[in-house]
């Protein structure tokens, strides 16, 4: 007879779609609907539906491996975690503090962030952190603090977008990246509403479009320009809202008038009768948003693009408003939380910046530690992984793979083979933990309990279904154990809500306040939105169990009555749209844009170990437009190279109409001979530092079967 199921939640996407964990007869779990939960009411993608097969001891780690001899073999966990903390001691004291490097994650929960940004700084006094989701949203967090003076992905809940009157999607294949989610938007549109959709590409998520705009592959800037351009030579301009409640619209209007339609149009390759079209869709319902994803933010000028569509909302009054405003929809299961709690580079928990004195202050005195001790901001991401080898000499990895994630992939894996010590915790034998000198098997989602906040600002409570196999440790129980070998015998408690309970008084009046949020009250009321700032009276207040629930009810949509500013008002940016870092050129003529596949996720290092997913989605491909496949005398399947400044990928042809002729998309799941991110070019945006993802200029070459033969394996894998 089947015990009571767990609920609990997704490991996967931002989504965070509620499941339930059922126990099975012969062992493990399986999944079984949760209707419950708003954001998905039941229903699961398919690497959701699979999730518990890699829980199996077939495809993950169950013992820690030690290099010896030039191979990984078994090793007791005191072998392991003494050789790491001696590594860590000896090169800290031969180097400083600061050639230790710690890289972290955005599937983290919250708990393992925070105390992955404390084990850093008070444990290692490095400044050298950073997470792989400054490869997510980083530059739509750089443009909504710009403007609102917060950054949280979605500031109002996903079903408020079945009520608006348009959405413009940006750079997003949610019908791919996040199922689930495509049902508002059916929805929105079975309401009366409409749907544009902005994508170099004619995706499925674009075929659910009343209209699909297909600019060029690095263009999203001069494009939303050109939008707002048209609101201010229509009128359409809410100038009550303008001058009521935001700043800067001078400078950013004259910044969009020189943009004008036909000059858009040549950038963009988007008609301007589609413009007009466009700005009439979104203008004349009384609420509208745009949507942003990775499409817009993965480039040079991400941070410049996001503002720009911000811009476009502030001028027609489409923020601060029922049903209307600018959202992002994050993409790692805990992208949102990974950043505001302390493993982000420049940020400590609450979504405190690490040079701001009273922060410092207030969390050193939770830490309890002299503020100064405290180091300042470290190197971004890309900056931290290029520095591997230098002045950085080790590396403490978690919940990454940056062999297959990061941009310019073959020189990343040339850094960190460079590394003087290499030591990983994950689940499986990523590309990444391959590399190492030390791996550590660490719990999964179903066999441990903490909590992720959703791209809505939802804060989530996961729970544990069952117990993990023996010889599986949590990464808190790795960062205590480390901390005490490094001297540190308090602060790194083991059991998640006791670590959740010190979150809440770090973050307390910080941005992102969760001094409010218990697990009892996630538990009981279906997650909770941030900020909810614990009550004056002190009832629940940080430190104390929940025996009530708190007056806060946690804040599901911000900005009705004021923006985060210190004035309370928006500021537009004033932008101009600029080339990307690389554009076509006579030796590199197509453009390279690169995403996700539906049956796949991320760098793949979980979702390729599924056989369901592998069978759906067994590799990579290049897409490419009919007109570009017969100048290359290339048919369907035939196998392609894809040349780029950095390096070749190799992978079979996919022949579309749904793709511009001047641009070919690679999915950047898989390792070896197709890995995409051999190609793609590390320039950074100057605000987020995030690189540029979305664009760079390649070349793309015929393949004979037999080179392909003999060359097996020789794209910068």
């Amino acid at each position: 007879m089947r015990t009571t199921s767990t609920p609990t939640h997704c490991p996967y996407c931002a989504l965070q779609c509620g499941m339930a964990l059922s126990p099975l007869p012969t062992g493990g779990v399986e999944v079984v609907e949760r209707a419950d939960f708003p954001v998905n009411r039941g229903a699961l993608c398919g690497k959701g539906r699979t999730a518990p097969a890699v829980l199996s001891s077939r495809v993950r780690l169950t013992s820690p491996l030690v290099r010896s001899g030039g191979a990984l073999v078994p090793a007791g966990w005191d072998e392991a975690l003494d050789l790491i903390a001696g590594r860590l001691a000896g090169i800290r004291d031969a180097h400083g503090p600061d050639a230790l490097g710690v890289f972290g994650g955005g599937g983290l929960t919250n708990e393992k962030a925070y105390a992955l940004g404390k084990f850093a700084r008070v444990v290692l006094g490095t400044s050298q952190i950073d997470y792989n989701g400054r490869f997510c949203m980083s530059s739509a967090a750089a443009g909504g603090i710009k403007a609102f003076g917060l950054d949280r992905g979605l500031p109002f809940p996903l079903e408020d977008i079945p009520r608006t009157g348009c959405v413009i999607l940006v750079g997003s294949n949610l019908a791919e990246t996040m199922p689930p989610s495509l049902r508002f938007f059916s929805e929105l549109r079975e309401n009366g509403g409409t749907l544009i959709v902005v994508d170099p590409r004619r995706t499925r998520t674009a075929e659910q479009a009343d209209l699909h705009l297909a600019p060029r592959p690095g263009t999203d800037l001069a494009l939303a320009l050109g939008l707002l351009h048209l609101v201010v030579a229509e009128g359409r301009v809410d100038e009550e809202f303008v001058r009521e409640r935001t700043t800067g619209w001078e400078e950013a209007r004259a910044a969009a008038m020189a943009h004008w339609p036909e000059q858009v149009e040549r950038i963009t390759g988007v008609s301007v009768p589609q413009l007009r079209q466009a700005v009439r869709m979104f203008c004349e319902p009384e609420a509208a948003m745009v949507l942003t994803a990775r499409g817009p933010e993965q480039q040079s000028k991400g941070t410049d693009t996001v503002g720009a569509w911000i811009d476009l909302c502030l001028a027609t009054g489409r923020a601060g408003r029922p049903l209307s405003g600018y959202g992002c929809l994050t993409g790692q299961g805990n992208g949102q939380g990974g950043r505001e709690h302390g493993q982000k580079a420049d940020q400590l928990p609450g979504y405190r910046k690490l040079d701001d004195p009273a922060a410092r202050r207030h969390v050193a005195e939770v830490w309890g530690v002299d503020p100064d001790s405290l180091p300042g901001p470290g190197r971004s991401a890309y900056e931290l992984l290029d520095a591997l080898g230098g002045d950085v000499r080790s590396l403490l990895l978690m919940g990454s793979n940056p062999v297959v994630s990061a941009p310019r992939a073959a020189h990343v894996e040339e850094r960190l083979r460079s590394l003087d010590f290499l030591a990983v915790c994950d689940v499986v034998l990523s590309e990444t933990a391959a590399l190492a000198d030390v791996v550590l098997p660490v719990t999964q989602w179903a066999e441990e309990t903490g909590t992720t906040t959703s791209l809505e600002g939802r804060v989530l409570l996961r729970r544990r279904a069952l117990t993990p196999p023996d010889g599986i440790r949590s990464d808190l129980e790795v960062l205590h154990e480390l901390a005490a070998r490094l001297g540190v015998e308090k602060g790194f408690p083991t059991d998640p809500e006791e670590v959740f309970e010190e979150l809440r008084r770090a973050s307390a009046g910080g941005v992102a306040d969760y001094s409010g949020i218990t697990y009892a009250r996630l538990a009981a009321e279906n997650g909770v939105f941030w900020p909810c700032p614990a009550p004056s009276d002190g009832g629940d207040g940080p430190g104390r169990h929940a025996g009530r629930v708190p007056s806060h009810p946690g804040t599901p949509r911000l900005f009705l009555d004021r923006f985060a500013t210190p004035d309370g008002r928006a500021r537009f940016a004033a932008v101009t749209h600029r080339p990307a870092a690389e554009e076509p050129d006579a030796d590199y003529p197509v453009l390279l844009t690169t995403g996700r596949v539906v049956a796949q996720y991320q760098s793949g290092a979980q979702t390729r170990r599924v056989d369901e997913l592998n069978a759906a989605a067994p590799g990579p491909f290049v897409e490419l437009h009919p007109r570009l496949a017969a100048r290359l005398g290339a048919a369907e399947g035939d196998p392609l190279a894809v040349v780029s400044r950095r390096g070749r990928a190799v992978a079979p042809a996919r022949i579309t109409t749904g793709i511009r002729p001047d641009t070919v998309f690679m999915p950047f799941h898989w390792p070896g001979e197709g890995r995409a991110n051999t190609l793609t070019n590390p320039a950074l945006d100057p605000t987020s530092r995030m690189p540029e993802f979305k664009v760079c200029a390649v070349r793309v070459e015929r393949v004979e079967r037999v080179e392909r033969t003999e060359g097996a394996g020789a794209a910068g894998s």
